[in-house]
């Protein structure tokens, strides 16, 4: 039996603190879901709480493409976990594939022994040699499944049951996040929602690419950056990164 992510986990806050920032980081996620809130926003605050509270390394977010009907990233804690979900849509097989494809959590404890479940996927994993294991949790509402939020971990192992948990609960946040209660009966109004926040993911990836290259950056530091400006200038993430993407707004001016 694989041991659980103790070293991850001892980086963990104790019960008394992390309780505290667990309730700090519902309040955060709940103060975005106002009628003219962002889901972007929303989501990678999201991801990044579980980087936070739970024993992963990194995390993402995956949502049903409702014109292609696919999976498609929507966000992430780095650029490494966008390549992990990149690597298995290309394959069009792993651990967040198959959890959207049967709405159930998948946990991998040791990706290097599934060789044989995820030909395809597993010897793009090695090659890169970024995590061993994963937890994929759904999002799904009244059985259809909308998306995964994914764990990545450097080191191989299982998740404590009580990080899973806390993964469901934040899982159930993002959906309802992203429907907002006038959409939890209306398909269209759900399409539209996932469609928009699909294309504000677009704008960017290509907002980020432009500040990387103007200002000799990561891409992670380039996203902090539009971010920041976005919440400093009270404009919504999106909103900021046409700008940039379409010259309206200077790089150095974000930078």
């Amino acid at each position: 039996m694989e041991s659980e992510h103790a070293t991850a986990g001892a980086d963990l806050p104790q019960r008394g603190e992390r309780e505290g920032q667990m309730s700090r980081a519902f309040v955060s996620l709940a103060d975005t879901l106002v009628e003219d809130y962002d889901p972007i926003e929303m989501l990678n605050r999201l991801v990044a709480h579980c980087v936070a509270l739970l024993a992963a390394d990194a995390a993402a977010i995956m949502l049903a493409d409702s014109a292609g009907g696919g999976l498609r990233s929507v966000a992430s804690s780095s650029e490494q976990a966008d390549l992990m979900d990149t690597m298995q849509l290309q394959a069009e097989q792993g651990p967040c594939v198959e959890c959207f494809a049967t709405s159930a959590p998948v946990n991998v404890a040791d990706l290097n022994r599934e060789h044989t479940r995820w030909p395809r996927f597993i010897p793009a994993v090695i090659a890169h040699g970024a995590y061993r294991s994963v937890h994929a949790v759904p999002l799904h509402l009244r059985g259809r499944p909308i998306g995964a939020l994914n764990l990545f971990h450097c080191l191989p192992g299982s998740l404590p049951k009580a990080d899973l948990e806390l993964a469901h609960a934040f899982a159930d946040v993002a959906t309802i996040g992203i429907l907002s209660e006038r959409a939890l009966h209306d398909a269209h109004v759900l399409n539209t929602q996932l469609q928009t926040a699909l294309n504000s993911r677009v704008i960017i990836e290509q907002a980020k690419g432009v500040l990387a290259a103007y200002g000799q950056i990561s891409m992670d530091a380039a996203f902090i950056r539009v971010r920041h400006y976005a919440r400093s200038h009270n404009q919504r993430l999106a909103e900021v990164a046409r700008q940039i993407a379409t010259c309206e707004l200077a790089p150095m001016e974000v930078l």
